[in-house]
């Protein structure tokens, strides 16, 4: 069901995923904003993260997307809406922390969602602060273990 990313055959899902996951996760930003993330996915980060799909043989329902480093960041974490709360997200964090260790991340203050999850997961808190980028408050996790 955990498989890896495969480059140019589900690219369009995953950008698909992530435009409806972040409309409902990341609606404060503007559909402006969102859709040019999306682009940037398909354009920028799927060509040089190392990513993961749970797919259940009809083509990708969520993905990980984790840079490699020292803490391996997570770049990106996102189910279709029409497929949470099945468990598939905490399967493709498993799987991530298995094959990485540690983890680290962003979450958006403003993202109920993703914070509940990250909580219940128990990932704790290091820093919270200003990201002018998006200009808002973000706060940096880090996986247990």
């Amino acid at each position: 069901m955990i498989r890896p990313y495969t480059p140019g055959v589900d690219d369009d899902a995953i950008v698909h995923i992530f435009t409806a996951a972040s409309r409902l996760a990341h609606g404060f930003l503007g559909e402006t904003f969102i859709l040019a993330a999306a682009e940037d996915v398909r354009k920028l980060y799927l060509p040089h993260a190392e990513t993961h799909v749970w797919d259940e043989g009809s083509g990708p329902q969520g993905f990980i997307a984790l840079i490699p480093g020292t803490p391996t960041e997570v770049g990106g974490f996102f189910m279709d809406p029409a497929h949470r709360g099945h468990g598939h997200g905490r399967a493709l964090m498993d799987d991530a922390l298995r094959r990485h260790g540690r983890l680290e991340l962003d979450v958006f203050a403003r993202n109920a969602i993703g914070r509940r999850f990250y909580a219940r997961y128990g990932f704790t808190p290091l820093q919270d602060r200003h990201d002018p980028r998006f200009d808002q408050r973000v706060i940096r996790l880090r996986s247990p273990g």
